[in-house]
Order: C-alpha cells, then structure tokens, then sequence
C-alpha cells in the first residue's frame, strides 16, 4: 500500500527507537517533515532525524518529558518555530514498570500513568488547538497495547494506562471530528526493540 504524505509535518513522540523511529522513517519515506520527540536517548533522536533527512525532508529533534505540561508547551512552540504547523500527531512515547500492586511505590506507577496517559492528552490537546485553527483537518495516532484488554499481572500502571488512552481516544476522536480531524489507535503485541 503506497502511502503519501507529501508536504505534511508530523511529530511522534517516542521517535528515537523502536516503533517510533519506525513510524517516523515511513512517514518521511511517504514525504512528510519529521519532528522526532525524545526523553533520555539524545543520539538515537539524532539518528532517526538524520534518516529521515536521507529521505529528502525536514526533521528536527525535542526532547522532554510528555508528562510534563510546561515541557510539551515549550515542544509544540518548537514546533511552530520550527515548521508552522502540525498535520499527524503520533503519540507513542510509552514506559512499563513490573511491580505487585502491593509492592509497588505510588511514584512508580504515577510515572507510567503520566507519560503513557497525561502525555497523549497533553500533545492531543496542544496538536488539537493547532489543527483546529488552521481548519485543515489532521491526523491523530495513539500507540496503545494488546495491554488495553489483556491485562498481565505486575504491570497495574501499563495496563490502566493503555485502557485508559483506548479510551482517551474515542473521546477525542469524537470532539475533534467535526474539524475533520481523526484519532485512532493502534494496539500492537510484544515488540522486540533496544
């Protein structure tokens, strides 16, 4: 299937390994610019944005915590700067932490929620506003997990928060389609990556 995205700008969270550099070369391949979003591996951002240059496009690097309100505001005005505009939101920045409910700290599982949870909601939010007013539709793409309905013990935090983003999905899929903006998820099995 030859998919074409010429002149579109899209940013993916989670871009500097795995299934989201993945998404990202794809994209640039199909000739959208590429914003290559990124928490602690600086070097495989760098990277995933020199492939997609390769490709003939733009790419550009943020890094930051997609939790963290303050930061995604500071990504998404890098964005603007950067490329004006945003067509494709792909949230797919997401971490698992193996604990007992009984043994496991609060904090640990308040991180999982906010990065695989709070981050989608924070970057629909920002991506959402921007789409809207330029009025030209867009593209939303929530990575969740066969965890949205297989729940594995030991992984309370990773399986609420890909339920919790199933269902964050609908909801904005439902407020945001009348701007002809669409939100979806995918939800993939065991990834073997770095």
């Amino acid at each position: 299937m030859e998919l074409r995205v010429d002149g579109k700008v899209a940013i993916i969270t989670g871009a500097d390994s795995g299934i989201g550099r993945g998404i990202a070369l794809r994209l640039a391949e199909s000739g959208a610019d590429v914003m290559v979003c990124y928490y602690t591996d600086r070097e495989g951002a760098e990277q995933t944005a020199a492939d997609c240059r390769a490709f003939g496009r733009r790419a550009g690097i943020a890094q930051g915590d997609v939790g963290d309100p303050e930061t995604v505001q500071r990504i998404f005005r890098q964005l603007d700067t950067d490329f004006g505009r945003v067509d494709i939101l792909v949230n797919n920045a997401g971490i698992g932490i193996t604990e007992d409910i009984v043994d496991q700290p609060f904090q640990d599982f308040e991180r999982v929620i906010r990065t695989n949870l709070f981050g989608p909601w924070l970057f629909i939010q920002q991506a959402g506003r921007r789409m809207i007013s330029r009025n030209e539709g867009g593209r939303i793409i929530n990575i969740t997990s066969v965890h949205e309905e297989a729940c594995t013990p030991g992984a309370s935090g990773y399986n609420c928060s890909k339920a919790g983003l199933r269902n964050l999905t609908r909801t904005a899929a439902g407020e945001l389609g009348p701007y002809g903006i669409t939100v979806n998820t995918i939800a993939p099995g065991m990834i073997i990556t770095p």
